[in-house]
Parts: C-alpha cells; structure tokens; sequence
C-alpha cells in the first residue's frame, strides 16, 4: 500500500530549513511565515493532503530520498519547494489530481506540522500560544488529534532503519 512517508518527511524537513534561514531571504521567510499563518487546517484539506500523498506515495521511486543528503535541502523558501516537487516527474499531477496545488499541498503540511507544535506547546505548564499561530488551527487540530496522529505515525516508516547499522561500520 502506497504512504507518503519519503514525502511527509521530507517535506517537514525543507519547511524546518526553510522558516530558519535569515538575511536576504528574510523577506520571502516572512511571506512564507505569513501564508503559513493564515492557512486554515479544515476536514476537506485533511482529506485532500491525505489522498495527494496517497498519489505521491505512488511514485516515491522516483522521488529524492530524504535518507540521504540531496538537493532538496538547498531551498529557501516555498516557491523554490515548489519548484523542486514540480520538477519530479509525475509529482505536481499526483498532487493536483486531489484537488490541491504543490504550493497548497507545502503550506499544509507545514501549517499541520507548526499547529501541531503549538498544541503541545500549550499542553505544557505555563505553555503560551506562539506568536500568529491560529488558536481554531490548533482547536482543529485537537479536534481531529487521532486523525493527526495517524497521519504523523504512518510518516514514521522505517524506510531508513538501516541507516544506525551503517552508522557503526564508517571509519
């Protein structure tokens, strides 16, 4: 059965380096931060994100690797992550045959994944809402908290299990 594993993962790690860089890029960082911000997580977008990663989950293959270092880890900002899935073969027809765009389906994923940071957040002692985070994202996201775990658990696949045992044969 297809997954979006290689997918989820690798998306989630170009959205972490992507928010961090600072100086020239600052200013797309912003506008990146900002749509983020804004994107409101609903039932028909879950379910959309879910049958576009089913399709991307089809043709992983043909996809970079998140298990090794690759080109994907150079983009700095969500127009360059578009470009990039846009620029796999197959990628941008598989995410748009679920009704979403690739820029759409990168503001998603890191809107759920920053959401579900900043439920956690607030189920600590003293935990505060960050900053322009939406409380009805988070709201949301508790809401459908075992749909979301679901979703966090299947992109846990064990696709570079391997990688601890290689670790112990360098050098």
């Amino acid at each position: 059965m297809p997954s979006f594993t290689t997918a989820f993962r690798a998306l989630l790690a170009l959205a972490t380096l992507a928010l961090a860089f600072s100086g020239s890029v600052q200013a797309q960082v912003s506008r990146d931060t900002q749509e983020i911000n804004s994107y409101v997580l609903t039932d028909a977008g879950v379910a959309k994100f879910a049958k576009a990663s089913e399709a991307l989950g089809k043709i992983r293959d043909r996809m970079p690797s998140d298990c090794e270092d690759s080109d994907d880890s150079d983009a700095k900002n969500i127009d360059e992550m578009v470009a990039k899935m846009n620029a796999v073969p197959g990628a941008r027809a598989a995410i748009e045959s679920a009704g979403m765009t690739t820029r759409e389906y990168f503001v998603f994923t890191m809107s759920l994944f920053q959401t579900g940071m900043a439920s956690w957040a607030l189920s600590q002692p003293g935990g505060k809402l960050p900053p322009g985070i939406s409380m009805a994202n988070v709201n949301f996201y508790r809401e459908n908290e075992a749909a979301m775990s679901r979703m966090a658990e299947s992109s846990k696949g064990d696709d570079c299990d391997d990688d601890d045992r290689e670790d112990d044969t360098d050098e």
